[in-house]
């Protein structure tokens, strides 16, 4: 299989679930510090952070997910996307490594999936020991998008 043939994703853990997001769709990876909360905002906005410079939105994907919320001891990383003029932290337990997958080989998402995960998930791929759901990022961002509208 060519290179040109595959789909590069970074595969990132949220809430010991694992998860693949588009390279492409990735504008860098940091790690978040200084997020400051803003008052009466959604429980999925974590708050706003410096990020040499600029202003970003740090979206927590657990809370979105429905996930139990992060310990004040676990890690977190974040993947900065750029949507129009704004920057996002998407904020992850980890990041992990990058894999190259056929995009022939992906399986739509599980249709009992609970609808608030399936409006998130491109789609499945089976890895040897286990699944990689693919995470739509945009999705999570359009999501708080239509909550400041």
């Amino acid at each position: 299989m060519a290179v040109q043939d595959t789909i590069e994703y970074v595969t990132v853990h949220v809430g010991g679930q694992l998860f693949g997001v588009e390279v492409s769709e990735i504008r860098e990876v940091f790690s978040p510090h200084g997020i400051t909360p803003v008052p009466r905002a959604p429980a999925e906005i974590a708050g706003l952070l410096n990020l040499r410079g600029r202003i970003v939105t740090a979206v927590e994907t657990r809370v979105r997910l429905g996930l139990p919320p992060r310990g004040e001891d676990e890690p977190v990383m974040a993947l900065g996307l750029e949507e129009g003029s704004e920057l996002f932290g998407v904020l992850v337990d980890e990041v992990g490594e990058v894999l190259r997958l056929d995009p022939a080989a992906a399986e739509p998402a599980p249709g009992h999936l609970d609808a608030q995960w399936r409006a998130m998930i491109k789609g499945v791929y089976r890895l040897e020991e286990q699944l990689l759901a693919i995470l739509d990022v945009r999705a999570l961002i359009r999501w708080r998008a239509a909550l400041a509208a």
